[in-house]
C-alpha cells in the first residue's frame, strides 16, 4: 500500500456543510480530498467536478518535511487515474476532452494546488523570481523559473523601469493591471512606494480613458457584474465570489463616470481602481475588497453600437425596475456579509445618488464618495487655506459652478462646518454659499423647477446666466468648479476673482484633466500669481515670473481609504456627518509649513499611509464617541492601532 504525505484544505462550508448539489455526504467529501500521487504534479485527479467549486483548495506536500504519513485506504473506491504517460509521449486523455467534438459536453474541472506551475499562476501567492532556493525545492518550482533569485525591492525597481518606458498612459494602466493579476503583493508594493507617480495611472485621469475603452482591454473579471439578468438571484451571484470575509464593496451603475457620462458596464474600472487605493493607501486587505458593477443598460448609443461593448445592449432601466434591483442587491449584501459591511456608492447619476444615500443611510453602512468624500477633501483644503489667507470659513463667500452631487455635497459640508464654528442655524450658514448650474445662478425664482437637492441653495437674487457676471455680482472669495465641463473658468472669470481678492481660492475639481474648469497654468498666469489653486486631477508645477507654483490636488484618495479603514477597524455600523468633518480636520492638520511655502493646501501623497492612519484614528474615535463603534475594547492609541491593521505587501516566506 503506497502512502502519500499531504496537507488538505477546504472551505468550512465544504467540509461541514450539508450535501451539495452533487449529493455527496460529509464523509465522502473528506475521502475525496485524499488522493494518491505518483511523484508527479497533481493534474489528473478526478475529484474537482464533485467538489463543485474552484474556491476549494487541495494543498499537497510530497516532500519529507515532517508531515504525518496518511495512508490511502479503499483505493478502488476512489477512481484514481493512472498518471503514466501514453505511448506517444503525451499524457493520456483521461476525460476525453481532446477527442470530444465541439458539440459534445465536457465537465470543466480544476484542482488548485499551492505548488508548481499553479503557484506561479496564483496572484495572491506568486513571488516570481523572489522564491528562495528552499521554496523552489519544496514547492516544485525547479525548472519553472530561471536560476536567479532576486529580492522584492529589485523586482520593484525592474517593473518601474519597464513601466516608465511606456509613453502612453493607458499602456501604463494595462501594464499595472497585468501585474495585479500576476503578482498582487508586488503590485501593491510598487504602488505604495511610487504613489505620486502611479496614482494618476491606476486612477484619475487615466482610469477615465480605461473605462472608455474597457471592452477592448478587458481580459479577466476583477469584480462582480450584476445585471438585470440576475434579478431574483443576486444572493447566489454574490456567493460566486471566491472570498467570504468581505469588508468593503465599491459599487457603480456606470451612469456618470467621472466627467465622461454614461459608460454603462465599462464603469467597472472605477470600483477596481478605488479598491486598489483602499489597499495601497488605506491598508485594507485586498481579499476584503469587492468591486461590483450594477448593469441596468446604458443610454450611450456609441457603446450600444460598439462590437466590443461587454454590457447589456439595452436602454437604462429606470423607476420601479431599477429600484427593485438595487434593493435586492442591498438586502443580499447585508444578508451575506452582515451589518458592518461598508458599501461605497460610486459614480451614480445625481438623482439616484442622493436617493440611495438617503434610503440606505439609516439601515446600512453606506458612503458616497462623490457626495461625501469629495466634500470632506475639499473642506480640508479650505481649512488649510485659511492659514494662507488669515481668515475663517465664515468670512468667505463661495460660488460653485456645478450643482450636482459633488457641488451640493461640498456646499452642505461647508455650511455644516460654518454652522458649528459660529453657532448659527444651518440655513443661515448657507446664505454665503451660491451655486450655479447649466442654466445660471440658482435663485429663488427658479425654485419650482429645481431638483430637490438644489432647493436649499436658491437664494434671493436676480437671475444671472453668465459666470463672469455672477462673479462680479456675488463677489466670492472662493470659486469652486464641479461642473464636469472643461475650460469654463475663462480668463475673464479668473481675472475678476483676482481683482476682487488678494488671494483668491480657485478649485477646478472636475475630472479627468480634459474636463478641468481651468489648468494650473491658466489659474496662476491669469491671476498674476495670486491664486491659491487646486484641481481634481494632477497638474505639473508652474513657473510664473521666476517663482515655481506647485498646484494641489483635491483628490478623494486623501480621504476615502483612511475613512473606510477607520470604519472597519472600529466596527462602525453607520456613517454620520461629524465623521466627515473630523476627517477634514485630520487631513488639514497634515499640511506643514514647508507645504504652505510651495503654495500647497494638501500634503504630499508620499506620506499617504501616515495621513490615512491619522484619518482612520479620527473616524474610529468619533465612532466610539457616538456609540457607533462595535469592536471592543477600544485601543488606547488609535493611530498606532490603525498602522498595525494596515495590509503589508511584503512577501511572506513559505514552508
Amino acid at each position: 500500500m503506497k502512502k502519500i504525505k499531504l496537507i488538505w484544505r477546504a472551505s468550512a462550508s465544504f467540509l461541514s456543510g450539508p450535501q451539495n448539489n452533487s449529493g455527496i455526504c460529509g464523509s465522502c467529501k473528506k475521502s475525496l480530498l485524499f488522493t494518491l500521487i505518483h511523484r508527479r504534479p497533481v493534474s489528473h485527479v478526478r475529484i474537482a467536478a464533485a467538489l463543485g467549486s474552484s474556491s476549494n483548495r487541495v494543498v499537497i506536500d510530497r516532500k519529507d518535511n515532517g508531515l504525518v504519513d496518511a495512508p490511502v485506504k479503499d483505493m478502488a473506491a476512489m477512481d484514481l487515474v493512472d498518471p503514466e504517460s501514453a505511448v506517444n509521449g503525451g499524457v493520456k486523455d483521461v476525460y476525453g476532452e481532446d477527442t470530444a467534438t465541439e458539440d459534445q459536453l465536457v465537465t470543466p474541472w480544476a484542482v488548485s494546488v499551492a505548488s508548481g506551475y499553479s503557484l506561479l499562476r496564483d496572484p495572491h501567492h506568486n513571488k516570481g523570481l523572489a522564491f528562495s532556493e528552499k521554496e523552489r525545492d519544496s514547492h516544485y518550482l525547479r525548472g519553472l523559473l530561471p536560476p536567479a533569485v532576486i529580492s522584492q525591492d529589485l523586482q520593484v525597481k525592474k517593473v518601474m523601469h519597464s513601466i516608465r518606458q511606456y509613453q502612453v498612459p493607458l499602456q501604463k494602466y494595462v501594464a499595472m493591471m497585468d501585474l495585479q493579476e500576476m503578482n498582487e503583493r508586488l503590485f501593491y508594493k510598487l504602488l505604495i512606494e511610487n504613489v505620486e507617480e502611479l496614482l494618476p495611472v491606476v486612477y484619475t485621469p487615466t482610469v477615465g480613458e480605461a473605462c472608455q475603452k474597457y471592452g477592448s482591454i478587458f481580459r479577466r473579471p476583477q469584480g462582480l457584474f450584476i445585471s438585470l439578468k440576475e434579478k431574483g438571484k443576486i444572493l447566489e451571484v454574490l456567493k460566486n465570489w471566491p472570498e467570504r470575509n468581505i469588508q468593503v464593496i465599491v459599487v457603480t451603475d456606470g451612469e456618470r463616470i467621472l466627467g465622461l457620462g454614461d459608460l454603462g458596464c465599462h464603469g467597472m474600472g472605477i470600483p477596481v481602481g478605488k479598491l486598489s487605493l483602499y489597499t495601497a493607501l488605506g491598508g485594507v486587505r485586498p481579499s476584503a475588497c469587492l468591486p461590483i458593477t450594477i448593469d441596468v443598460g446604458t443610454n450611450n448609443e456609441k457603446l450600444l453600437n460598439d462590437e466590443f461593448y461587454i454590457g447589456l445592449r439595452q436602454k437604462r432601466a429606470t423607476g420601479q425596475e431599477y429600484s427593485e434591483l438595487l434593493h435586492e442587491f442591498m438586502s443580499a449584501v447585508k444578508q451575506i456579509y452582515g451589518e458592518k459591511i461598508l458599501v461605497q456608492f460610486e459614480d451614480f447619476a445625481n438623482h439616484n445618488a442622493f436617493d440611495l444615500l438617503a434610503k440606505y443611510g439609516t439601515t446600512h453602512l453606506v458612503f458616497n464618495d462623490d457626495i461625501q468624500g469629495t466634500a470632506s477633501v475639499v473642506l480640508a483644503g479650505l481649512i488649510a487655506a485659511q492659514r494662507l489667507v488669515g481668515r475663517t470659513l465664515a468670512d468667505h463667500k463661495f460660488l460653485f459652478l456645478g450643482a450636482g452631487e459633488a457641488g451640493t455635497g461640498i456646499a452642505e459640508l461647508i455650511a455644516l462646518k460654518v454652522s458649528k464654528q459660529t453657532n448659527v442655524p444651518l440655513d443661515v450658514a448657507r446664505k454665503n454659499i451660491w451655486l450655479a448650474d447649466s442654466k445660471g445662478l440658482i435663485v429663488s425664482s427658479r425654485r419650482e423647477s429645481l431638483q430637490h437637492f438644489k432647493k436649499p441653495w436658491a437664494h434671493e437674487h436676480e437671475p444671472i446666466t453668465d459666470l463672469v457676471d455672477a462673479v462680479n455680482a456675488i463677489k466670492p472669495s472662493v470659486l469652486i468648479g464641479t461642473s464636469g465641463v472643461g475650460r469654463t473658468f475663462t480668463k475673464e472669470v479668473v481675472e475678476s476673482m483676482a481683482a476682487l481678492n488678494k488671494r483668491p481660492i480657485i478649485l477646478a475639481l472636475s475630472n479627468p484633466t480634459s474636463q478641468s474648469e481651468c489648468t494650473a497654468e491658466e489659474a496662476y498666469t491669469w491671476s498674476k500669481g495670486q491664486a491659491i489653486f487646486a484641481s481634481g486631477s494632477p497638474f505639473a508645477p508652474v513657473e510664473y515670473e521666476g517663482k515655481v507654483f506647485v498646484p494641489g490636488q483635491a483628490n478623494n484618495a486623501y480621504i476615502f481609504p483612511g475613512f473606510g479603514m477607520g470604519l472597519i477597524m472600529s466596527g462602525t455600523i453607520r456613517v454620520c456627518d461629524d465623521m466627515l468633518l473630523d476627517a477634514s480636520e485630520a487631513l488639514a492638520a497634515q499640511v506643514t509649513e514647508a507645504d504652505f511655502d510651495k503654495g500647497l493646501i494638501y500634503p504630499p501623497f508620499s506620506n499617504i499611509r501616515k495621513i490615512s492612519a491619522n484619518i482612520s484614528a479620527s473616524i474610529a474615535a468619533k465612532a466610539y464617541e457616538l456609540g457607533l463603534g462595535t469592536r471592543f475594547p477600544q485601543p488606547d492609541n488609535l493611530v498606532k492601532h490603525a498602522e498595525s491593521c494596515m495590509y503589508s505587501p511584503s512577501y511572506r516566506s513559505y514552508r
